[in-house]
């Protein structure tokens, strides 16, 4: 038989090799810079998601207020459309990061690994989101950007 590998296997072996390109081989932030990074980062989250739940209300309100248009118009339009599963698709990874990033605030605060942990589930949640919706600039580019940064001031987490 096969040998299976748990998710969280993976997600260690991920961890370790852009551990290895993004600290050991990538050039590194100034010190100075890594601890601003590291004293707003939790705010900045705060802030990130006080904003985003209003929006994905909003979002949700106009979604279902437009799907009663969009089902005149054929069933690409509507909500169970072709258009309509992709926006559902997104709201969902939406709310996942903003959930993941919801539960790393008590962890960026004292600075514990487990904050530090669920930004980096939130990128990857982020990174398959955009994936998914073929944006692959932005996954190349935010991916990339958001993963350097997070990795750069893993060790100010213990």
């Amino acid at each position: 038989m096969a040998e299976t590998t748990s998710p969280m296997k993976g997600l260690a072996q991920l961890e370790s090799v852009l551990e290895e390109y993004l600290v050991k081989k990538a050039p590194g932030i100034p010190a100075n810079i890594k601890e601003l990074i590291v004293k707003f980062a939790p705010w900045l989250t705060i802030i990130g998601v006080v904003l985003g739940v209003p929006a994905v209300l909003t979002v949700l309100g106009l979604g279902s207020m437009m799907s009663t248009f969009g089902l005149g118009y054929g069933v690409g339009y509507g909500m169970m459309g072709g258009l309509g599963l992709t926006y559902f698709v997104g709201i969902a990874f939406l709310v996942a990061t903003m959930v993941l990033e919801a539960l790393a605030i008590p962890g960026l605060m004292k600075r514990q690994m487990k904050g530090w942990r669920f930004m980096f589930y939130a990128v990857i949640v982020n990174a398959v989101s955009t994936l998914v919706s073929f944006n692959i600039v932005g996954l190349i580019l935010g991916t990339l950007i958001g993963m350097y940064v997070l990795f750069q001031v893993k060790s100010y987490y213990k």
